[in-house]
């Protein structure tokens, strides 16, 4: 099966290319992660220029201290109208830069406002915090912060799946409990039936759901619920019973941890490598014309924070850190002063912004990183 899951890191790039400067002393102590040449020219343009005063967030502070549990998205915010934009900011800071990818709590980050042009600076040695009112200063935390919430994504990186087609449906299956029970928790026993390897790690999922299309009905792909993990205990058999006639003994695994109840019918995959993709949070260079499939969860709507997939993947050009607007379709009104009563559409707003952060051919995954209204099933995705 090709239930692959997958390993993340999260750039403390992104965004951090902008703000960070003068940490050469620590710089080879961490990889070095990839730069666009157009990233790279964009920066090296606002480096000379600087950036516009119109580009600025209308409420941009003078002066900000990054604090931990910030993220890099979030202090964007602050500087910059469009978060994602994040080479402007790095050529913003570009001659302080050193390593472009790490920024520390600690740092006081300050923008500079001259001649209709803004530039950032870092004030004082980066890799310390001045605590005043006393003259002396401290290491700051050595961990750099993430550039978008990675604990809310983290279960759905290995575990959320989109199948080409419904795998699942011939894939090992929970037969019973212990004393015939059919819902099953962490740490209960489960007796499975269906071919398995005897390999340790294995992952429980509810039947798959069809992902369709929310315009031409295409049948996009299956999306498995994960329920679970799962250790796998003893194989199965087929032995004679007493009366003579073969009787099959299910498989037993011990399910390890759990995101809902577990119950007959689960089906299981085992736990495969694990790849490492690099999110840079980045706007399409393409324009996109997406539509959210379906709310992860079955719910009807959803908010800042939560997960839903868009009608669009891998073989449509969508790739992970790509950061999409979401748009919600204009009203029908009447115009009442009209004695025809003419029939208007209102036009499409824009209410929020999700970051993609897995992709499949068809689908991918997205978190909603604002929104100002609930996104719904159909609401449209575009570039930013």
């Amino acid at each position: 099966m090709s239930l692959r899951p997958r390993r993340v890191t999260i750039l403390a790039g992104a965004t951090a290319l902008a703000l960070l400067g003068g940490m050469a002393g620590t710089a080879t102590a961490f990889p070095n992660y990839p730069i666009t040449d157009g990233q790279r020219r964009t920066a090296d343009e606002v480096a000379r220029a600087g950036v516009p005063l119109a580009e600025l967030a209308p409420d941009a502070p003078d002066t900000y201290v990054v604090k931990r549990g910030d993220t890099l998205w979030d202090i964007s915010k602050l500087f910059l109208r469009s978060p994602w934009r994040w080479p402007e900011l790095w050529g913003m800071n570009r001659a302080q830069i050193r390593n472009p990818h790490l920024i520390y709590p600690g740092q006081r980050l300050r923008l500079v406002r001259r001649d209709g042009r803004a530039w950032l600076e870092v004030d004082g040695d980066p890799r310390t915090v001045k605590l005043s009112p006393r003259a002396r200063a401290s290491e700051v935390d050595s961990g750099a912060i993430a550039s978008i919430p990675l604990h809310l994504i983290q279960p759905f990186l290995n575990d959320a799946v989109v199948l080409e087609t419904n795998e699942l449906e011939t894939a090992p299956r929970i037969v019973s409990g212990r004393e015939g029970r059919t819902l099953l928790g962490r740490g209960d026993p489960a007796y499975v039936r269906g071919e398995m390897t005897p390999r340790r790690d294995w992952r429980v999922f509810r039947n798959a759901r069809a992902l369709k299309d929310p315009v031409t009905q295409e049948l996009l792909g299956w999306e498995a619920a994960y329920v679970g993990a799962a250790e796998y205990q003893r194989p199965g058999s087929t032995r004679t019973a007493p009366d003579g006639q073969a009787e099959i003994v299910p498989a037993t695994v011990l399910l390890t941890s759990l995101r809902q109840e577990a119950g007959v019918g689960d089906r299981l995959a085992p736990t495969g490598p694990r790849d490492e993709p690099y999110f840079v949070p980045h706007a399409p260079a393409q324009p996109v014309q997406a539509q959210v499939v379906s709310i992860y969860g079955e719910g009807l709507s959803a908010g800042q924070n939560q997960i839903v997939s868009i009608n669009r993947g891998r073989r449509d050009g969508i790739e992970p850190g790509h950061v999409l607007a979401v748009l919600r379709a204009g009203e029908r009104v009447t115009d009442r002063e009209d004695p025809a009563r003419a029939q208007l559409r209102l036009p499409d707003e824009a209410h929020g912004q999700v970051f993609v952060f897995r992709v499949f051919e068809r689908v991918s995954y997205a978190l909603i990183l604002d929104a100002q209204t609930a996104v719904r099933v159909g609401d449209r995705c575009t570039q930013p």
